[in-house]
């Protein structure tokens, strides 16, 4: 079995970085500050689609994505958590399946994270934003991770808290679970997959059941 996880309300918490962050590119660039649940309603998608979603005009939005990289470098080590049992659920996981991960988020910054919670070792690859063309709801990020992994005769599962994770499983052709533990609603989450759980650990539970 291959399970593939998302970053950001999967696995880890790291809305107060985020949302920090934005606000101080918006504020460098004198941009109006927005409101911290506009910024917590476009996670998930790639920064200049976030930035833009905002109001960001297009001429300028590659400067906030820059801004925003360089703070977030700095501080999100300091400002991120993991999400309660998700180490359980990582090392849970890791003995039945090979793991990976496919964010939207800096893959460079997502790998720095992982190792940051001495995590990253149960991972065989790391797919992030600068690794794709086309970020989730694009197939292609799920279908560069599976390139990179022994498939043969396995079942591939991808988890994840918003609907971009699911219609990226879907059109990647691979099974997929919602999970509650981020940014996305059941209501919306159900229009996209059968299996909905609170959080990662469920998920992973589930999965260690159907390998028995």
């Amino acid at each position: 079995m291959i399970i593939l996880f998302d970053l950001d309300g999967t696995l880890i918490d790291s809305t107060d970085a985020i949302v920090d962050t934005f606000h101080y590119a918006c504020d460098m660039h004198g941009f109006s500050r927005v409101k911290d649940k506009e910024v917590t309603s476009l996670i998930g998608y790639p920064l200049d689609i976030m930035f833009k979603g905002v109001g960001v005009s297009d001429d300028k939005i590659w400067d906030f994505v820059a801004t925003y990289k360089d703070e977030y470098r700095k501080i999100s080590t300091k400002k991120t958590t993991l999400l309660p049992h998700a180490k359980e659920a990582i090392l849970s996981a890791s003995k039945f399946a090979t793991l990976g991960i496919v964010t939207t988020k800096t893959g460079r910054y997502s790998e720095i994270l992982m190792h940051h919670f001495d995590l990253m070792q149960y991972f065989d690859v790391l797919i992030g934003r600068e690794h794709v063309e086309y970020p989730k709801p694009h197939a292609q990020p799920i279908l560069k991770a599976i390139e990179k992994l022994d498939t043969q005769g396995k079942e591939i599962w991808m988890i994840g808290d918003t609907k971009l994770d699911l219609i990226c499983a879907k059109e990647a052709g691979v099974n997929s679970i919602g999970v509650l533990s981020g940014y996305g609603e059941k209501d919306t989450l159900k229009n996209f997959t059968d299996i909905i759980f609170n959080d990662t650990l469920q998920a992973v539970n589930y999965l260690k059941s159907r390998k028995k």
